[in-house]
Order: structure tokens, then C-alpha cells, then sequence
């Protein structure tokens, strides 16, 4: 079932709900089918305006029945007889601590708060040829914070060295500073199949994972 595709389904992003329907997770779709396969957690679906409640057999029953109704924004999987539809969003059956509200700075959040744009140049790359930059180098006392870390393309990370950008004359697009709600989350609201998460956030930002 392990996918390293990227555009897999298996890698699309499921959220995780407690027993309270309180977000704490965001986890790729292969661990939460293994949760609903283990009988620990359950899908947790929106049907006729209702959200409706499955375990992983009845899901697999109704993933049957929606497969001749694809939707623009689903996600399938090919399983020996049938199609799986991902789901959205699942519900723990027993954990019930509430989320974390925690707001950790790593090179997925930085480069996610500044949209993969290299905060010098301007230009958009992938995360390989990304860097993280004190705009106050740490050598200067900088400190290791989301107001003096931007992401920087490699070549404007080389070309800025160990000075502050006034003195290698670069310019910030954007005044670094501390995101209001989770960046990796706020991208994937971006997505319409991720439309449903928006019900149960409430202003909470669980804990991403995936």
C-alpha cells in the first residue's frame, strides 16, 4: 500500500478528529486507513447535508455505491474488487485529548508561510533548492525565530553570506513574521477537496503530519 508518488491518493491528507469531533491531526491517507482498518477510528462523512459516521467495512460498502458518482475533487484507490473512496476527515473512537495548539518553526511551515517564494528574489522553487536565512545572521546575534528566518533560494543565500541584506543590498519582499494560524494548513484549505476540514477547525490548528 506504501506509495512514495507524491500525487498518489495514498499520500493526500486526511484530518483527525477525537471522540469530541475536536481536530488534533493531520495524517496521509495510508495511516488513516490503517487506523479505520484496525477498527480504532471511523470515517466521518458529509451526506445530504448530514455528516454520517462509518466504520471501515460499511465504508468500503458506501465507497461501492458513490463510484459510479465520482466527484471532481475525490481521491480512489484500486483495491482487488473494488474502489476505495479517501476520506476527509476521520474521528478516533477512543483517543480524547484535546489539540495542540502549538506552532513549531521548520523548514515545511517557513517555506509553506512564505509560499515557496524566495523572499529576496521574488522567484518560486521547489524545497530542494530552498534554504532557510537569518536575516540578522546568527553570527550577529540573530536569533532562530519566524521574525528573522525567511525562505531563500540557494543563490541569494550564497550571494548574502554572512551580512544583514542592507549591507549585500538585497531587499525583503515581506517583513518576516509570525503566522496567525498553521501555513501548512491554510495551504491546504486552498484546496477545494479539502473544503469539508473547514466545518470542524473553528480557529483550532491540529498538528500536521502529513
Amino acid at each position: 500500500m506504501v506509495s512514495l508518488d507524491p500525487s498518489s491518493p495514498l499520500n493526500s491528507s486526511v484530518l483527525v478528529l477525537n471522540r469530541f469531533y475536536m481536530p488534533v491531526h493531520v495524517i496521509a491517507a495510508r495511516r488513516a486507513l490503517t487506523l479505520l482498518y484496525r477498527d480504532t477510528a471511523e470515517v466521518v462523512y458529509l451526506e445530504d447535508g448530514q455528516y454520517c459516521n462509518y466504520s471501515f467495512s460499511s465504508w468500503c460498502e458506501v465507497s461501492e455505491l458513490l463510484s459510479g458518482e465520482k466527484g471532481e475533487h475525490d481521491d480512489w484507490i484500486r483495491c482487488v474488487d473494488f474502489e476505495l473512496q479517501i476520506p476527509r476527515v476521520i474521528r478516533l473512537n477512543i483517543y480524547s485529548k484535546t489539540p495542540k495548539m502549538t506552532l513549531r518553526l521548520t523548514r515545511r511551515n517557513l517555506f509553506a508561510r512564505d509560499k515557496h517564494q524566495c523572499q529576496y528574489c521574488g522567484k518560486s522553487f521547489s524545497p530542494i533548492d530552498l534554504s532557510v536565512d537569518h536575516v540578522i545572521p546568527r553570527s550577529r546575534g540573530g536569533k532562530t525565530s519566524w521574525e528573522n528566518v525567511v525562505c531563500c533560494c540557494l543563490r541569494c543565500n550564497s550571494k548574502k553570506g554572512d551580512r544583514t541584506p542592507s549591507e549585500a543590498g538585497m531587499d525583503l519582499i515581506a517583513e518576516p513574521k509570525r503566522p496567525q494560524r498553521n501555513p501548512l494548513l491554510q495551504m491546504k484549505l486552498l484546496n477545494p477537496k479539502y473544503e469539508m476540514w473547514r466545518s470542524f477547525l473553528h480557529g483550532v490548528d491540529p498538528v500536521h503530519a502529513a
